[in-house]
């Protein structure tokens, strides 16, 4: 299998969940000499070099192997940058002959939210789903990781918790590592998941629950 951002977060909690379950696994990597791209082929993991913006790079990458887990991030070039580069893997899988692809969207994506990165990623998914290559549309919600960022980890070292919802509004959650469980559950079910969608959550806690449960673990009282 094909996964791509594997030297990131989510992408890495896929290589980690696929492996443990015995699968053969390749990583694309934009930089092969990467310190990431050498731990992960110290753990056995095929390196395939290519980039997003390289169509001929990712058929290369894309051969030979019976499914691509496609993710991108609007983080470094922005949304419209990120629909693109969706639309340049699913074609790359299809160029390559692939049998399954996973796209990781974002949950309510397909619901006309205005928010850009959504609608950016639900451009993507109906490519997808008009490409013609068999496929499961992957959605997760906010990341529990979140929280450990730069820009939110200062304030919690502060014993704030930072975040633009009132106390009692509800937030789902997700960690990486179960997005890489799902993903490896997705893979081993094929035919019985092609052409559905999944939004995907661990946890759903109203924030004043979550400072709750982050006093506790801290043993400081929220601000």
């Amino acid at each position: 299998m094909l996964v791509t951002g594997a030297t990131g977060n989510q992408g890495g909690a896929c290589v980690e969940a696929l492996l443990t379950r015995g699968h053969r696994v390749r990583a694309l990597t934009r930089n092969s000499a990467s310190p990431a791209a050498k731990r992960l082929r110290e753990q056995g993991v095929e390196i395939a070099v290519g980039d997003f913006t390289d169509h001929d790079s990712l058929v290369r990458a894309a051969r030979g192997v019976d499914a691509v887990y496609a993710m991108s991030t609007p983080y470094e070039q922005g949304a419209a940058k990120e629909t693109a580069q969706g639309i340049t893997i699913t074609d790359a899988a299809k160029a390559a002959g692939v049998s399954h692809l996973i796209y990781s969207s974002v949950a309510s994506a397909n619901r006309a939210t205005g928010v850009s990165h959504f609608d950016g990623k639900y451009e993507v998914e109906k490519h997808v789903q008009a490409s013609g290559v068999p496929y499961t549309i992957v959605a997760p919600v906010f990341f529990m990781e979140n929280l450990l960022q730069p820009w939110t980890l200062a304030s919690l070292r502060q014993g704030k918790l930072g975040m633009a919802l009132p106390a009692s509004r509800s937030l789902q959650q997700i960690t990486v590592a179960d997005i890489g469980a799902f993903v490896a559950a997705v893979i081993g079910r094929r035919d019985t998941v092609f052409g559905r969608r999944f939004d995907i959550a661990g946890d759903e806690l109203r924030a004043g629950e979550a400072v709750a449960i982050l006093s506790k673990v801290t043993g400081r009282d929220p601000l």
